[in-house]
């Protein structure tokens, strides 16, 4: 045991965090198979330690910066059975086949419409918000919103398509300041049964349905944090089936989280407790499957603004638990707050992006542009 303790502690002090230390990033501990258990575990371990009440950090969004921006990670998950299991089973199967497809919906966007509408802003927007002029949630999502419109020219009367239509705020805002019709799909029925409450009176439509099974042309597309949940073996397949649905000089909007590089499994607790079957893209894996099928006619990276998000998010989280622990338990927070913060201090490390890609459909003749919004002088 004191030689476990020793070697977390040595890892530790490389990232300048100590154990039981007096610093807010310093991790508390409470039960000394901590140790053990996350040499044995990797990121498994960890969080599943954390929301055991086996440790503690006051700002556990600084411990995580630390760890993940000095690739701590990296150096234990090499030896950690959970790991290797993760590796073998992302080689040998499609873990997001159409078969497995419904799993993250049941599981995590099913989780309760409550949770959501407590955490998220007032228009229910699951992704980064875009926090150049905003100083507020609501604000930074409108903003977000408005920039996809705008990235993606629409004009009143057009068809649009939403594969991963969330709890149709961006259907909603689209079509009451664009005038467009929207069409979008999901995995999840409470998603689709509160965006049909939401979108009532509008020229929208939702469907539960795989995106593997569309077949039909719109004038435009877009995807909003769902390409997460593709999987690298279906990458290509994806951007077919965008490609057979997006008219000839339409464009198609991806807005997803990515990672540094090219890997094909994912971090173990996150696939255990959040995102079943998730699955980040690289930049080489986004742009390869898109060849011969889209032109990139503009990529914006602004995954800094995650860390603002997720740490809004997590703020109501925080203000809103009394109306919500008569439906979940303790350890139930406490994965949520891991989860929460884990994943900002991973934006604040830069270890993960946020990309916009514009994609077209035969290349824009004359170069690509979109119109600015007054309120941002400088642009995007």
């Amino acid at each position: 045991m004191a030689d476990f303790k020793k070697t977390v502690e040595n890892l530790l002090a490389t990232v300048d965090i100590q154990i039981n230390g007096p610093r807010p990033w310093d991790m508390q501990i409470h039960n000394e198979n901590f140790y053990a258990r996350v040499l044995g575990g990797g990121a498994l371990g960890l969080g599943e330690s954390y929301m055991d009440g086996w440790w503690d950090c006051e700002a556990l969004d600084q411990c995580m910066d630390r760890l993940l921006g000095g690739r701590i990670d990296k150096k234990v998950k090499g030896s950690a059975p959970a790991f290797l299991w993760m590796l073998l089973r992302a080689k040998f199967s499609n873990a997001q086949s159409k078969k497995r497809a419904y799993i993250v919906g049941e599981e995590h966007y099913d989780t309760g419409n409550d949770l959501f509408a407590l955490m998220l802003d007032n228009k229910m927007n699951y992704s980064c918000g875009y926090w150049k002029q905003a100083e507020k949630l609501d604000q930074a999502q409108e903003d977000k919103l408005d920039l996809i419109c705008r990235k993606m020219q629409l004009e009143p009367g057009m068809r649009v398509l939403e594969i991963g239509c969330g709890w149709g705020g961006f259907a909603k805002y689209a079509a009451e300041n664009y005038g467009v019709s929207v069409h979008g799909v999901t995995i999840s029925k409470e998603q689709k049964k509160l965006a049909e409450d939401i979108c009532k009176g509008l020229d929208v439509t939702f469907q539960l349905k795989d995106y593997r099974e569309l077949d039909e042309e719109y004038d435009r597309i877009v995807s909003i944090g769902m390409f997460e949940h593709v999987g690298y073996k279906n990458y290509r397949e994806y951007m077919e089936v965008a490609n057979r649905c997006l008219k000839d000089g339409g464009l198609f909007l991806l807005h997803t989280i990515g990672r540094n590089t090219s890997d094909q499994s994912t971090d173990a607790w996150t696939n255990k407790y959040i995102f079943p079957n998730g699955m980040t893209p690289s930049a080489k894996q986004v742009s390869a499957a898109t060849e011969d099928l889209f032109q990139i006619e503009d990529w914006h990276s602004f995954g800094q603004y995650y860390d603002t998000t997720l740490m809004a998010w997590h703020d109501n989280f925080q203000k809103h638990w009394g109306a919500l622990e008569g439906n979940y338990d303790e350890r139930f927070k406490r994965m949520w707050q891991y989860y929460l913060l884990t994943a900002a201090g991973s934006f604040r490390a830069r270890r993960n992006q946020l990309w916009q890609l514009v994609l077209s459909k035969g290349g824009v003749k004359g170069g690509y542009s979109y119109k600015n919004n007054p309120r941002f002088e400088q642009g995007v």
